[in-house]
């Protein structure tokens, strides 16, 4: 990706940060990235022709038709070039392009039709709209044009890798043949800086996260939805700018009926393969986050809503990243929300960085080492409320019917201490399950961390990592 570490567009995320944060939680957010960045390694290698032959051999005789919707707005020529080109280079060939034109101007229309011309390529359509309704509603015109199974969203200045729609495919498929067909899927995705015409800042996702959605879109793109429920939903004005997280979280909300403790994960899939370049130049929000800053309070409303939809006594907060949340329930997660098993939060130890709390399946913890006052980790994820496969033991609160779970793990009866911690910078008091009858050491403490957690999310229920609640722990066996 070349070596380029202090970026223009890093200079100015650091000015628009220091005005918000201030000097401290700037020069740790600037280090990170730095570091990060150095230690980077990310090379986009497009798929090589053996291989997209092969691709195209496979879904020859593909039985459904994906759609993909783009709303132009006066876009730049060679942008727009682009985009249609790489769709024009799927290997998966059951594809039709709708370009829904609300320019005041004719430019993106001559161009479209050129290279309609040019290509004899009919799967691409054009459609010049009225009037400029904002994207909401310009992208809804497109979408009721659409003809395929499946509908994918694509903005008029980014472009996807010519494996996107075969990978859509095959997860479909395998979906299908498993008896859940997706209704959600969507990819990983990189960077297009065009300055240096590198791919940079590869954003590689998890499997669907619950809290993790409810702290930021991280699904983004690739999206592509089940026509029928897209089409149910569609896109809402009210929260342009936001429009494709509050369209992820009614997609959400529609996969959770009220008769189950969790959505439908199964019809919600991941593809965990680069399949989307967001483009970065001057005035995208990829490169300018202040580009576009009355997104982030529609954003807000949007989890706002979702919230209040499914009946959570909650507030929502900007975080002090643009474009991410804070959920404050009341009084605490697990009084207001049913599928909340457990949850807990981050141990920091003399030096303020984190040494437990949350753990992968393999045990691994996550985000140890980084330091826990204001570091995020990449994407700041590190400082969002997320599940987990486990929290520590040490560190951790179970809802009332889970309870008999840590008894029959750790020998010792249910009951809960009060610790004085931290939480958002603010000293709070909660209560915590009391383990001063347990004598561990830190592979011991993890072990049964790792049991209750396995024992809480095989009963159905989901384990929370709140990483705004941190205690520092002077010897790591004591809070």
């Amino acid at each position: 990706m070349g070596n380029r570490v202090l970026r223009i567009d890093n200079v100015r995320k650091t000015v628009n940060y220091l005005k918000k944060n201030g000097l401290a939680g700037t020069f740790y957010a600037a280090a990170e990235r730095v570091q990060e960045e150095r230690k980077a390694d990310y090379r986009y290698l497009p798929p090589d022709g053996e291989t997209l032959a092969r691709q195209r051999r496979e879904g020859a005789d593909a039985p459904f038709l994906f759609s993909i919707v783009t709303p132009a707005y006066e876009t730049k020529e060679a942008h727009l070039r682009e985009m249609i080109a790489s769709v024009q280079a799927q290997s998966y060939a059951k594809w039709e392009l709708i370009i829904v034109d609300a320019s005041a101007g004719d430019a993106v229309e001559r161009t479209v039709r050129r290279m309609i011309h040019e290509t004899g390529d009919l799967r691409i359509r054009y459609s010049r709209l009225s009037e400029n309704r904002g994207i909401a509603e310009n992208t809804n015109a497109g979408i009721a044009l659409a003809a395929g199974e499946y509908i994918a969203l694509l903005d008029h200045d980014d472009f996807i890798t010519p494996d996107a729609l075969y990978e859509m495919a095959c997860a479909v498929g395998r979906g299908r043949r498993a008896g859940c067909a997706p209704a959600l899927l969507y990819s990983d995705e990189d960077k297009y800086d065009e300055g240096a015409k590198t791919y940079v800042s590869p954003h590689l996702k998890p499997e669907f996260n619950l809290d993790l959605i409810l702290s930021n879109n991280y699904i983004c793109h690739f999206l592509m939805l089940e026509a029928g429920l897209l089409k149910s939903l569609l896109l809402r004005e009210e929260y342009d700018g936001a429009q494709d997280y509050d369209l992820v979280l009614r997609a959400v909300d529609s996969l959770w009926p009220s008769d189950l403790l969790l959505p439908e994960t199964a019809r919600i899939c991941h593809i965990p393969r680069v399949l989307y370049h967001w483009r970065s130049h001057r005035d995208s929000t990829a490169l300018n986050t202040g580009s576009k800053s009355y997104a982030y309070e529609a954003g807000r409303r949007a989890l706002t809503d979702f919230c209040r939809r499914r009946g959570f006594r909650a507030q929502v907060e900007h975080s002090l990243h643009l474009g991410f949340y804070n959920i404050c329930y009341e009084p605490d997660i697990l009084s207001v929300r049913r599928e909340a098993g457990a949850v807990g939060g981050r141990l920091l130890d003399g030096r303020g960085r984190v040494f437990a709390g949350a753990y992968d399946e393999s045990g691994r913890g996550l985000f140890e080492g980084l330091c826990g006052r204001f570091t995020g980790g990449s994407t700041h994820r590190a400082v969002l409320t997320q599940d987990c496969a486990a929290v520590d033991i040490r560190f951790m609160r179970l809802r009332e019917e889970l309870r008999p779970l840590f008894s029959e793990i750790t020998g010792l009866p249910y009951g809960e201490r009060s610790l004085l911690v931290k939480k958002d910078g603010r000293k709070k008091e909660i209560r915590i399950a009391d383990v001063t009858g347990l004598s561990c050491d830190e592979a011991g403490y993890r072990k049964l961390s790792m049991a209750l957690g396995t024992a809480v999310r095989e009963a159905g229920y989901l384990v929370v990592w709140d990483p705004s609640l941190s205690c520092e722990a002077k010897k790591r066996r004591q809070l």
